[in-house]
């Protein structure tokens, strides 16, 4: 009388077979998304590096530049607050809360980060944020409390309409922007997003 499969061998035929891992956990995206976060990082603070350097070589001792009609004017301004001229009188604070910022988003990013949008506004973010903090530590007056170079006037020079910036508050308004929408539509950091994780939460009807 022949035997019936062994209890091992039953239980490993009834299990279910594992399937491919999710494309959000797989190695390659987590590299291109770390890729793309530290490819925008680079690309803004060069940016921000070069254009104050040509700022403070090609407009110190000069009058506003005016350019598109008077859309824009080019003007030299040594910033001791935040973007946008804010906090003047706080300088040392922001260098420490500039690493704090850049310090969470690489454990974001070397923990959850599996989404390249997220990774976009991420980078933008941190290049920033290390843009205006290389001005704190290497601008006069000094070590951490340096002065920030802005240079881009709109509308008015000396800031008259709206507070004079640079590329590195550029990117991060762009960047807090693009991560405020991404997580008002549901993306999350992981590359998912809340509408496929309330489907999987609701049970099949169908299993009973």
């Amino acid at each position: 009388m022949a035997s019936g499969p062994s209890p091992e061998l039953a239980a490993q035929q009834s299990a279910p077979t594992a399937g491919p891992a999710p494309a959000s956990e797989t190695p390659a995206r987590r590299h291109r998304t770390i890729g793309v976060l530290i490819l925008a990082s680079v690309v803004v603070l060069l940016i921000d590096i070069v254009t104050k350097q040509l700022a403070v070589s090609g407009l110190s001792g000069r009058e506003p530049v005016r350019l598109l009609g008077g859309a824009v004017y080019l003007d030299l301004i040594r910033n001791s607050g935040a973007a946008f001229s804010l906090g003047t009188g706080y300088t040392f604070i922001f260098p420490i809360i500039t690493i704090a910022v850049v310090g969470w988003i690489g454990w974001a990013a070397a923990r959850r980060l599996r989404s390249v949008p997220w990774a976009l506004a991420l980078g933008l973010v941190a290049g920033g944020a290390l843009g205006n903090l290389t001005d704190r530590i290497f601008r006069a007056p000094g070590p951490m409390v340096g002065h920030v170079v802005d240079m881009i006037s709109v509308f008015a020079p000396r800031g008259e309409f709206f507070p004079v910036f640079n590329a590195a508050d550029s990117a991060l308004c762009v960047g807090v922007t693009l991560a405020v929408l991404l997580e008002l539509t549901g993306r999350r950091l992981d590359g998912t997003g809340t509408r496929n994780r309330d489907r999987e939460s609701v049970p099949d009807s169908a299993g009973g």
